[in-house]
């Protein structure tokens, strides 16, 4: 991340410089590490001493990412660095996240294979389709506090582990242990796929689908 600090109408102490460059460092996560991200420190001679002091950060469009762009006004500089950084920081996060949705929704579907009594392995697919719009700000709160409702009720995570079995042999060792799922190594599929017991009696075969 380069950094380019400019002052208007102002001196920019060396002690602002270097509060404004460990602010800054506060973007690495959310932009590419040769993105220019320029600053500029301005006062005015403004009628209200509140705002005689303004930031502007300023950042062009790289990659998949929009430009960003934020200026803000305080009493002192850093108070306006401070404001401008966080809305800055706000703005890409938002791309971020709207990025990230992009890439989740263009996942391929998700294919299983049912084994039935009789052995006979049937097709199920479930296609994953996108949205033709993006959720508003709202949705995507919500969206985040069912997700964080979800994962508070896994209360238990197992590890077993997987080697190369037959079917034959997994679901010998399920009747056995009289477990309602098995992770094994299969050969024939040359992946690793799950044996689980299905509720109206049987099993069923997880297999991942690779396209």
């Amino acid at each position: 991340m380069q950094i380019i600090i400019k002052g208007r109408q102002m001196h920019v102490s060396s002690q602002l410089r270097q509060r404004i460059e460990r602010k800054i460092q506060r973007l690495s996560r959310l932009i590419d590490e040769d993105v220019l991200v320029q600053v500029t420190v301005a006062e005015e001679q403004t009628k209200s001493a509140q705002d005689r002091f303004s930031v502007q950060i300023s950042l062009p469009a790289h990659g998949h990412v929009h430009a960003a762009r934020s200026e803000e006004r305080a009493p002192n500089a850093n108070a306006a660095l401070d404001i401008a950084i966080d809305k800055i920081e706000y703005q890409l996060g938002r791309e971020k996240d709207r990025l990230t949705r992009r890439r989740q929704h263009q996942t391929p579907g998700i294919k299983t294979l049912e084994l039935s009594r009789t052995g006979r392995l049937s097709s199920l697919e479930e296609e994953l389709h996108s949205p033709t719009e993006e959720p508003a700000i709202d949705q995507l709160m919500m969206e985040e506090q069912e997700n964080e409702q979800i994962w508070s009720k896994i209360v238990e995570i197992k590890s077993l582990p997987t080697r190369s079995m037959t079917d034959k042999e997994v679901i010998a060792l399920m009747e056995k242990d009289g477990v309602s799922y098995y992770p094994f190594y299969n050969e024939e599929t040359s992946s690793v796929n799950v044996m689980y017991r299905l509720e109206q009696g049987g099993y069923g075969l997880l297999i991942p689908a690779m396209e």
